[in-house]
Parts: C-alpha cells; sequence; structure tokens
C-alpha cells in the first residue's frame, strides 16, 4: 500500500473570507478511484461538480484534513510574516498532525522558487517537532494538475471556503467573487468603510482596504 499525500489551499488573493488549507492521503485503489471520478484541480471543475467530488473525495481518501485560517488570524501573522511563511507554517502543522504518514507528500509550492518553499515547510516542522520523521516532500508549481492528491487536496479546500463564504453572503449580502479585482466587492468594502465598522471577515491588512479608506478620504 503505497501512501502518498497532497496538500493544497484556497483562498490565498481574497480580501473577504478565510485561508482554507486542504490535505488528502491516498493509496492506490484511492487514487484509482479518484482517477475514475475525473478529480482535477479545483480551478477545472465547476462548483457543482467540486461539491459532488467532495464525499467521494473522503470516502476514498486514507485520511484527510482541513486547515482554517481566518482573516484575524492572517492579519495577526502578516504583522510579521508573508502570506507564503504563514501557509507554510500551517502546511507544516498539518504535516506533524497526520494520523498516517505517507511515503510522499506534494505540495503546490507558493514561492517562486518551488525547493525554496519546501525548505520552508521543513524547517516549521522541524521547529514543530525535531523528532518527527519527515517522509519525502516533493514542492513543485502546478502540482494541482500533476498528482491526484494535490487536485483532491484543492477541491476539499475550494468547497470548504466555498461554504464559508456563502453563508458570509447570507448574512451580510452579496460581495461578489471576494477577490481585490471584483468591482462588486470593492464596492461593497467601500460601503463598509462608511458604516466606520470593518467585519472580521475582512482581511484588515489587504492593501485593497487601505486604498478603499484613502479613496473615501478623498471624497471629503
Amino acid at each position: 500500500m503505497d501512501l502518498c499525500g497532497g496538500i493544497d489551499e484556497a483562498g490565498r488573493g481574497p480580501v473577504i473570507g478565510p485561508l482554507v488549507i486542504g490535505c488528502v492521503v491516498l493509496d492506490n485503489e484511492g487514487r484509482e478511484r479518484l482517477a475514475e471520478l475525473n478529480v482535477r484541480d479545483s480551478k477545472r471543475v465547476s462548483p457543482k461538480r467540486r461539491t459532488k467530488l467532495e464525499p467521494e473525495i473522503k470516502k476514498h481518501a486514507i485520511e484527510w484534513s482541513m486547515r482554517i485560517i481566518n482573516p484575524a488570524e492572517i492579519d495577526r501573522l502578516r504583522k510579521k510574516h508573508s502570506l507564503n511563511a504563514i501557509e507554510a507554517a500551517k502546511t507544516a502543522e498539518i504535516i506533524t498532525s497526520m494520523n498516517t504518514i505517507p511515503a510522499t507528500i506534494y505540495l503546490d509550492a507558493v514561492d517562486n522558487g518551488a525547493s525554496h518553499y519546501r525548505d520552508r515547510v521543513l524547517n516549521y516542522i522541524n521547529s514543530l517537532n525535531d523528532e518527527f520523521i519527515i517522509p519525502n516532500i516533493i514542492s513543485e508549481h502546478k502540482a494541482d494538475d500533476r498528482y491526484i492528491e494535490v487536485a483532491a487536496a484543492s477541491i476539499l479546500a475550494k468547497v470548504e471556503r466555498d461554504r464559508i463564504i456563502e453563508s458570509i453572503k447570507i448574512e451580510h449580502g452579496d460581495f461578489g467573487s471576494g477577490y481585490p479585482s471584483d468591482e462588486k466587492t470593492s464596492e461593497f468594502i467601500r460601503n463598509l468603510l462608511k458604516t466606520g465598522r470593518i467585519p472580521d471577515f475582512v482581511r484588515k491588512s489587504w492593501n485593497t482596504l487601505e486604498k478603499s479608506k484613502q479613496t473615501r478620504l478623498g471624497d471629503y
């Protein structure tokens, strides 16, 4: 039984909502079953299809897990760390907390240098537990296109984040995609600023918020 794991995230760029990191461990049978289901990177799968695949991935995985990093935690950590470093630290937490340690873990690299991202993760693992027996870790760009374990992890992360986003919209109204480039999102942020209160689901450390503040001040 050749166990391999994959780790990927959803929600790095948005100004609204959490960053979610997913992990999936598969054996040979699980890989074959998910391949039959045509599991691919979440960006290549429709929202409806992702929702249908989520329980199938969980069913056929030897183990799966997620880390949800809410906006307040992101803002706090970004005072000292880059988003890449934050993701590497959370990835290390996932790896060291696994119940089953796979022979190989594939990471979708977020640093410009894939090997540099691997080194970041290794350093965080050692800082968490210097006696932890580290599996073979392979960090590559576009790993979600190459390894079904990473593709499966990306789907779990995306579905979980979408679920959280929808719950926010139900309570606070439609704010679009949540990405800074979305005009609907930008308008939503500007309207929040007029109230003088920024809710916890908004990332206050994002440049989008600061630019919106400056724009609002310029209106007066």
